[in-house]
């Protein structure tokens, strides 16, 4: 068996990138940026104004008096220029500065009547005051974002920002899900005393949908070589990622190895030195179809999910690899085997505002109810070992 670490190589040796698409914006969240993204303008593209209040020149203000109003500039008004230092102009926030003026007194500070305007208590005014400079932000022609980002709301923002209605971004795989079994049976279906529901393939769906995978099909497959071989040739035909759940133990009816074989898939690894998720098996298609096929037990299933597949999906759509994310264990949890142990974890803060691992541990990784609740699992080294309170271990979210 090869450690987790070397699993991660393997894969990675062979996920190739996605194609790239070009997509209008708002279609755009959760993708992959596949192109540099560069300031339209100066950001602010003029002195902005910061506060709803009155535009002022300050020699005019030297000592507490009353100002004429000379008029009133909203947000997108083309920028109007102050005719005496006698005068002040109604403003609005997000406006254009006028010209003449060099700050601007907050409308809480400024007394009102027809049309003139005091100011008893303008604060420590000073030339700049409740104004955001030109370019103070971002110089027209900066880098804004690089390709590799996955891009959530702030960089969907930030590409409209600089004036981009379509971008260049990692084409979504088309994704198949597959469990196999004789034993499954779908939910609302009769099920006799001897069978079990059909229950993580809808997991697997949900957890790829929950991070913005929309193409993804899913089927059901009995433990039959020859309908195995075929159905699994159509899929591998017509998706770029196979994702299987069961048939890769080591039972007469874990059929799911060599049904991929006779079809030319080349094994890169079979098993791996960790619990729960031992059998988990990865090869490549000649078409380049990445095939996982995960453990059938649940708890396995999702421990493989979240600590390969969905690492592998996001390196082949280009994205920039992120920090691991390390976290404390919030109790102490001793592990028995001599393999990297998956322990699923609820999160939780302190009142210190740090946060903590709490373990969850399941009865088996069959028993997936106890995974209610849980955030994610971490990767604990290779016991024998009492693993302190703590000690930090990598998350991997559901």
């Amino acid at each position: 068996m090869i450690a987790p670490a070397e699993a991660d190589a393997l894969i990675a040796q062979h996920v190739t990138c996605l194609p790239i698409e070009s997509l209008p914006l708002v279609q755009c969240a959760g993708a992959v940026l596949r192109e540099n993204i560069y300031a339209e303008r100066d950001q602010p593209p003029f002195d902005r104004v910061a506060m709803d209040g009155y535009a002022v020149a300050t020699a005019g203000l030297a000592k507490p008096r009353s100002l004429i109003v000379q008029a009133m500039q909203a947000a997108g008004d083309p920028p109007l220029t102050l005719t005496s230092p006698g005068h002040a102009i109604e403003i609005m926030t997000g406006a254009v500065l006028p010209a003449g003026c060099d700050a601007v007194i907050p409308v809480e500070r400024a007394e009102r009547k027809d049309d003139s305007v005091r100011f008893p208590d303008p604060g420590k005014l000073a030339p700049g005051w409740n104004i955001h400079p030109r370019g103070s932000d971002v110089r027209q022609g900066a880098l804004l974002l690089s390709a590799g980002a996955r891009l959530g709301a702030p960089e969907i923002a930030v590409a409209a920002g600089a004036g981009m209605p379509r971008i260049r971004v990692s084409a979504q795989p088309t994704i198949s899900v597959v469990s196999t079994g004789n034993e499954l049976v779908e939910p609302g279906d009769p099920i006799a005393a001897h069978q079990v529901r059909r229950s993580n393939a809808y997991g697997i769906v949900a957890a790829l949908r929950r991070r913005g995978f929309d193409r993804v099909a899913e089927h059901h497959l009995p433990d039959d070589l020859d309908t195995l071989t075929r159905r699994l040739r159509m899929q591998i035909d017509t998706h770029e990622v196979l994702i299987l759940s069961g048939g890769v133990s080591m039972g007469a009816l874990d059929l799911v190895p060599e049904a991929l074989a006779a079809l030319g898939v080349r094994e890169v690894f079979h098993k791996v030195a960790q619990r729960p998720g031992k059998p988990l098996w990865f090869g490549i298609a000649p078409s380049g179809t990445a095939v996982f096929a995960l453990p059938g037990n649940p708890v396995s299933t999702l421990v493989c999910l979240a600590r390969y597949v969905f690492p592998a999906l996001y390196a082949a759509m280009g994205e920039t690899p992120r920090p691991a994310h390390k976290i404390a264990l919030g109790a102490a949890y001793p592990s028995k085997v001599p393999l990297a142990a998956f322990l699923p974890v609820r999160v939780s803060i302190d009142e210190w505002g740090r946060p903590w691992a709490d373990p969850s541990p399941t009865n088996g990784s069959g028993d997936y109810a106890a995974l209610t609740g849980t955030d994610g699992v971490v990767e604990l080294p290779p016991g024998p070992n009492d693993f302190p309170k703590g000690f930090v271990a990598r998350l991997y979210p559901w």
